[in-house]
């Protein structure tokens, strides 16, 4: 559902399948030569590892463990919801691959360096903040959640300063890309200036189309010349007061 700050979603998890996905992965890597980082989930560390390995023998250049989910059951949030599990799941999806290894973290904590820190100490190569917040909408007509599964994630501009505070908070602990809320070059470069490393895109691609991506850019580089910065003399300089 499209809100005027964001999106509020409870779709799961769709997707054909990682046997399918692996054989779409190897055909897209034989067309377009471009880094991949694939997102491995499931409902035991078991799954997930199963799942990373399979993205990895696919050709993915990098993992990136879902372990955050706010609306799937034993998918997500369930799993990494605590440092203890998140440590058991990271551990498990370590043994199982080479390929470099970023775990998603929830903002559905009260201590989020506590999450990054048994993420990276079970071997994580770097951190991705945030996923989406759990939220609900109901309807004042129908008197019921509009979702039919009541709860979903709620993504989008509303959540940027969530994100922002936790990349903060983690960036001291190893790389973190910065993700929720970015739609303009301005957002993009407080993640970096709290300290992520790198910048994702997700729901300001469904609002405004792919070319974000290139207004983002072209926006960044025009502030960067104007301070007579590089972006990794900009990266962590917010940290800096």
């Amino acid at each position: 559902m499209e809100l005027p700050f964001g999106l509020l979603n409870a779709m799961g998890l769709p997707n054909p399948g990682v046997k399918e996905f692996s054989r779409e992965l190897k055909e897209a890597r034989s067309i377009i030569d471009v880094p991949v980082i694939a997102s491995a989930g499931g409902g035991t560390p078991e799954e997930v590892a199963y799942v990373a390995g399979m993205l990895a023998d696919a050709g993915a250049d990098a993992i990136e463990i879902n372990a955050s989910c706010p609306h799937v059951k034993a998918h997500g949030l369930e799993l990494g919801s605590t440092p203890e599990d998140l440590f058991l799941l990271v551990r498990e999806v370590r043994n199982a691959v080479k390929v470099p290894l970023f775990v998603k973290l929830t903002p559905m904590t009260n201590n989020i360096s506590a999450l990054g820190e048994a993420a990276m100490k079970a071997g994580a190569n770097g951190l991705t903040a945030i996923n989406t917040v759990k939220a609900m909408i109901i309807d004042v007509e129908a008197m019921s959640p509009i979702l039919s599964n009541k709860f979903g994630g709620l993504s989008g501009p509303a959540i940027r300063p969530i994100a922002v505070r936790a990349v903060y908070e983690l960036a001291g602990l190893g790389d973190v890309i910065g993700t929720g809320g970015v739609e303009s070059w301005r957002d993009a470069a407080e993640m970096l200036l709290a300290g992520a490393k790198a910048v994702g895109i997700g729901t300001a691609i469904y609002r405004r189309g792919l070319s974000v991506f290139k207004e983002i850019l072209d926006g960044l580089t025009r502030y960067l010349e104007e301070k007579g910065l590089t972006v990794k003399e900009l990266i962590g300089r917010g940290r800096n007061c």
